[in-house]
């Protein structure tokens, strides 16, 4: 049997240098062991001439080292290391290799810019749920601007410029000594824009697109800046931006000096002498694409480097096999050693109860809630891997900090929450155990929550001796329906104990009836 194997990603961009490490397992599923990022600025001064400085490679090789020692620390065997606009484009890019070979240990890919939004494609597709959509991908980065369309399964179309913030800033350098811009200099930063990507923005209106999202730390930063315009005491980090706060972000931005502009929240103070020329790059491509909200993500090159990896070693299914979605919970379900015959059947179990529950009205959640439903009755039982004892709450834990493709952070902390409440006593809407939840949310967990302690209570003996269940209305309560070839005595009775649970979430007391078959 195949090991487990870790693995370093690098990835040498023209602003900074990141490091994703990870640990793979034989299944094919990972834990992230580190993460880190560096702004070293490669690119910096020489990047319109062609050539890397010095200093800019001295910077860049000193993170690159302790990069590596880090990575090495964690037991990484293999160190995967690409490089980007600065040096594919550098004319001493040879130096800047073999340097990076004897003085850090790399052997150092540099990728086309094709290449380069083909990887930023498969880091940042392989986490979303596209359902058939088309999406468009932007990544700003510091000497080229990636823009892809594509599915869930395959990109349509690879676009490379070399046209990023650090690029653009050094060609466009505010005249004013403490750095403000003024509204003709940005204006003039946007008519160049607009020439370097007339030519890939024409070429993508034949392209369906329904969704449009955003990587990078350019753009990352101006959504956290816009959000916190619009609202100082914003929780979390940015998820969305709109093209008009995105204009107003970047007036605002603008027209401070460089020293305040560094201190304005949601910004990285080694962001801000290029973000208002990484926000003439955005506003152009919204602008000509009619762009009016772009989603954020975190992720980018270097979780491309991993799904490629994945997918070259022969971990990863053929494309469209299985959702990334299903895929990734069920290989935490395998890593934990679920015991998949029960899960799977409390699964259908808990979709019975959800679809029959829907059709008398109990509740008005959609196929998204079901879904999410589904994937808590997989994983509600993973927290044994641990101990049986208090395991509904290791089972949140495992979900809430297991890195699952596919899912937003809100869908991952509502199938922790379901998960954990399969077992012991059901909170109240406004209790501790719900956390911050929106109003809506916490309805929905509970709601989700006594149908998976149903369909967990029904398969008491592990054995499916319930085969199918189902809710009916009678006389102002509701009846649950059992289907069994044998007598399910401790099934009815682990459901008798959540009526109480269940009048608590549904106002309407429950008679459970067993239909022979």
């Amino acid at each position: 049997m195949e090991r487990e194997r870790v693995v370093a990603f690098f990835d040498i961009g023209t602003n900074s240098v990141r490091l994703l490490c990870v640990r793979i397992h034989p299944d094919g599923s990972y834990a992230v062991l580190s993460e880190q990022k560096e702004a070293v600025r490669l690119g910096e001064g020489r990047l319109t001439e062609e050539r890397l400085s010095e200093t800019a490679m001295e910077r860049a090789i000193l993170v690159l080292r302790r990069f590596v020692d880090l990575a090495r620390s964690f037991g990484a065997a293999e160190l995967v290391t690409v490089a980007t606009s600065a040096t594919r484009e550098a004319s001493n890019q040879a130096e800047f290799l073999e340097r990076l070979r004897l003085e850090a240990g790399l052997d150092v890919h540099v990728v086309s810019g094709l290449e380069e939004a083909r990887l930023i494609y498969l880091g940042v597709s392989s986490s979303l749920t596209l359902d058939g959509e088309s999406a468009l991908f932007i990544d700003i980065g510091g000497g080229s601007t990636e823009i892809v369309v594509g599915d869930a399964f395959t990109h349509q179309c690879l676009t490379s410029t070399k046209l990023g913030s650090v690029r653009l800033g050094a060609l466009f350098p505010p005249r004013s000594r403490f750095g403000i811009y003024s509204m003709a200099e940005y204006q003039a930063m946007l008519e160049y824009s607009h020439s370097a990507l007339i030519r890939p923005l024409e070429e993508l209106h034949g392209y369906r697109i329904d969704r449009v999202i955003g990587s990078s730390g350019t753009i990352q930063t101006l959504a956290e800046v816009a959000a916190r315009l619009t609202n100082d005491t914003a929780p979390g980090p940015a998820t969305a931006l709109t093209r008009r706060d995105l204009h107003r972000a970047a007036r605002h931005l603008l027209a401070l000096p460089l020293a305040e502009r560094r201190a304005v929240p949601g910004i990285n103070p080694g962001r801000a002498d290029i973000i208002v020329p990484g926000a003439a790059i955005l506003e152009t491509i919204g602008e000509h694409l009619g762009v009016r909200t772009v989603t954020i993500t975190r992720r980018g090159l270097k979780e491309g480097l991993l799904v490629d990896y994945l997918s070259r070693h022969g971990y990863l299914p053929p494309h469209g096999a299985v959702s990334v979605r299903e895929l990734s919970v069920s290989r935490l379900a395998s890593v934990c050693g679920c015991a998949e015959v029960h899960s799977d059947h409390v699964r259908r179990l808990a979709w019975q109860l959800f679809d029959s529950s829907r059709a008398i009205g109990l509740h008005n959640l959609g196929d998204d809630e079901r879904e999410l439903l589904g994937y808590a009755a997989r994983l509600h039982d993973i927290g044994t891997f641990l101990a049986f004892s208090n395991h509904h709450l290791h089972s949140q834990y495992i979900i809430t900090n297991t890195e699952l493709t596919g899912f937003d952070q809100r869908e991952i902390v509502l199938i922790g929450l379901i998960a954990r409440l399969h077992r012991k006593k059901l909170p109240g809407p406004g209790s501790r155990e719900l956390g911050d939840l929106a109003a809506g949310d916490r309805r929905l967990v509970l709601v989700l929550a006594i149908l998976l302690r149903l369909a967990e209570s029904l398969d008491r003996t592990h054995i499916g001796i319930v085969s199918s269940a189902r809710f009916e209305e009678s006389d102002g309560a509701v009846t649950l329906l059992l289907s069994s070839g044998a007598d399910p005595h401790l099934e009815v009775w682990g459901a008798e104990n959540q009526a109480r649970a269940f009048r608590k979430v549904f106002g309407r007391p429950l008679r459970i009836v067993i239909e022979r078959g």
